[in-house]
């Protein structure tokens, strides 16, 4: 190589280099305030994103969360000359006041804002006007379309551009916009060389906008007939997990959430409060002394109305007796001393391990934000008592998407689903598909279709008639509890008068392509006979007609 060459080759490089430190001396000396100026406005905003964040789709296409493109009229004080002028055009345009204009137009800086979020005719006048040092800063808002439905499910975009609660807080790193490098590396980016874009990943979830629709319309209904407190309904496919519906009452709007006084209604109730779920938890106990071949369906015992345990007596709900039965009877009439029976022939130990299985100490890992699940201390102390009022949902405590996981086991041949709401996530063209995870076997298929066959004979011939639908066979076990002094925010022992009511069902039978948890807290009536359970037979007979499935017999 040649001198003559070498000093060129030094030259360009002295070049580069030169013009990469008078760029760096542009932006860090000269252009300072301005990067300090769009920091601030950053901060100062509430929802405004830097970049495209990714959106959020129910199966159907609808939009959950949107970003809706808006503009801001901005000014460089600096360019502009005639800035009495300048303003008074301004105000007609922008409907602010001359003062406050020139109070902006006056700063020593290049960058201010004069307007956020203008409206399509302010947009276009003051690009008519082109006024010197006068433009438009483009931005994009988070915007939940459809207001205050599925608000727990989807959370919300907070003040710092991070989602909060819900999907928004799940996935932030995946709908976050994520800044790509496509040209000339990090010198590039200083010589303003390389292209930048910003890509968030769009969620494409399994929430069907008409049976969500459907599902809070019930909550609704549930409020002005029974004047329940709060209440959830959850709606799954119990052979691959898939949620179709997450409803809750009461919601919010994301789109106002800084407006809420309560913050606690922005958790999701499904998966961050736990309550004692009462005799919808008996076939759990059935099941496994049936897996366990402690007792058979056609089990006989006596029942008496009552049972000592440990020095203390246990009732039947409403001090019922029902003489001599046997384990169908004991799930059809939700006879609590039958389900003591059942677990005592079981024995405490395979209990307690059973109830492991069922994933009822420990997440169950679907994907929304802060999930919860109690460690039920109390009851693994390992006393009689504890064990025996268990055995009929009673001081053990529990989330609606554990219980929904857990019957899924019943409805899936003895193997516990995971329950999901994202089916893909998709960034520019490639996409991450969820697929169905399954445990092991629970309990075995026998077992499993042991207690289907007794849940559906509770809706034929059982207390749980009123949820039978005509031409299909539907399994479900109705539930009600009491609620602790502890739950209300009382420092008393013991339980109210309040009372959670639930209903869980699934269909058809034997080849479920549905299963309901309906959870309704503090109802004006006794049981759940007469308030989750008619709720339930609502949102199962539309699932039917609008999932076109076909009966079972005619």
């Amino acid at each position: 190589m040649t001198k003559r060459r070498i000093n060129i080759i030094l030259f360009l490089l002295f070049l580069i280099w030169a013009t990469v430190l008078g760029r760096l001396f542009q932006l860090q000396v000269l252009e300072s305030d301005i990067y300090q100026a769009l920091a601030r406005g950053q901060q100062e905003r509430d929802s405004f994103l830097t970049g495209q964040r990714g959106e959020i789709f129910f199966q159907s296409g609808k939009f959950l969360a949107h970003n809706e493109l808006i503009y801001h009229a901005i000014a460089n004080p600096r360019r502009i000359e005639e800035k009495e002028k300048t303003a008074e055009e301004l105000v007609e345009i922008l409907s602010l006041e001359k003062e406050h204009l020139l109070e902006r137009l006056n700063r020593d800086s290049s960058f201010v804002y004069l307007k956020k979020e203008l409206n399509e005719e302010e947009i276009n006048n003051l690009t008519e006007k082109s006024l010197v040092g006068i433009s438009l800063k483009n931005d994009f808002i988070r915007r939940y379309l459809n207001d205050d439905m599925a608000s727990q499910v989807v959370g919300f975009l907070g003040g710092e551009d991070r989602g909060q609660y819900g999907l928004e807080g799940y996935y932030n790193d995946f709908l976050e916009p994520q800044e790509e490098m496509t040209k000339w590396g990090l010198a590039g980016q200083i010589l303003g060389l390389e292209t930048r874009e910003a890509n968030g990943a769009d969620l494409h979830l399994t929430l069907d906008y008409n049976i969500q629709f459907m599902a809070e319309s019930l909550l609704e209904k549930a409020f002005n007939q029974h004047n329940i407190r709060s209440g959830s309904i959850i709606i799954m496919n119990p052979k691959t997990g898939e949620i179709l519906a997450l409803a809750n009452f009461p919601n919010f709007n994301p789109n106002y959430y800084s407006q809420e006084r309560d913050f606690q209604v922005f958790k999701n109730p499904v998966t961050q409060r736990v309550f004692e779920p009462g005799s919808i938890f008996k076939p759990f106990t059935l099941v496994a002394a049936l897996d366990q071949g402690a007792i058979t369906p056609e089990t006989r015992y006596r029942d008496e109305g009552f049972v000592e345990v440990g020095g203390y007596t246990l009732r039947n709900y409403n001090r019922r007796v029902f003489g001599e039965t046997d384990m169908v009877d004991v799930l059809e009439r939700s006879i609590n001393t039958g389900s003591i029976f059942a677990q005592r022939k079981l024995g405490n130990e395979p209990f307690l391990d059973y109830l492991e299985r069922f994933g009822f100490f420990g997440l169950t890992g679907v994907d929304l934000y802060g999930e919860v699940f109690s460690q039920n201390l109390d009851f693994k102390r390992g006393y009689d008592t504890n064990f025996a009022t268990a055995s009929y949902g009673h001081g053990i405590n529990v989330t609606p998407i554990q219980l929904l996981r857990a019957f899924s086991a019943l409805a899936n041949d003895g193997r516990m689903v995971k329950p999901y709401i994202v089916d893909r996530i998709v960034r520019k063209n490639s996409e991450i598909r969820t697929d169905p995870v399954f445990s092991n076997s629970v309990v075995s298929s026998q077992a499993a279709n042991q207690i289907t066959a007794m849940m559906v004979s509770t809706i034929e011939n059982g207390f749980s008639r009123r949820a039978k639908i005509p031409g299909y066979h539907i399994a479900g076990k109705t539930g009600t509890s009491q609620i602790p002094w502890s739950v209300l925010g009382e420092n008393r022992r013991g339980y109210s008068d309040q009372t959670w009511q639930t209903f869980i069902g699934f269909g058809p039978a034997f080849d479920p392509e549905f299963m309901v948890l309906v959870k309704l807290d503090n109802p004006n009536t006794r049981t759940a006979e007469y308030s989750a359970m008619p709720i339930f037979r609502e949102m199962a007979k539309y699932l039917i007609d609008y999932l076109k499935i076909p009966p079972d017999y005619d």
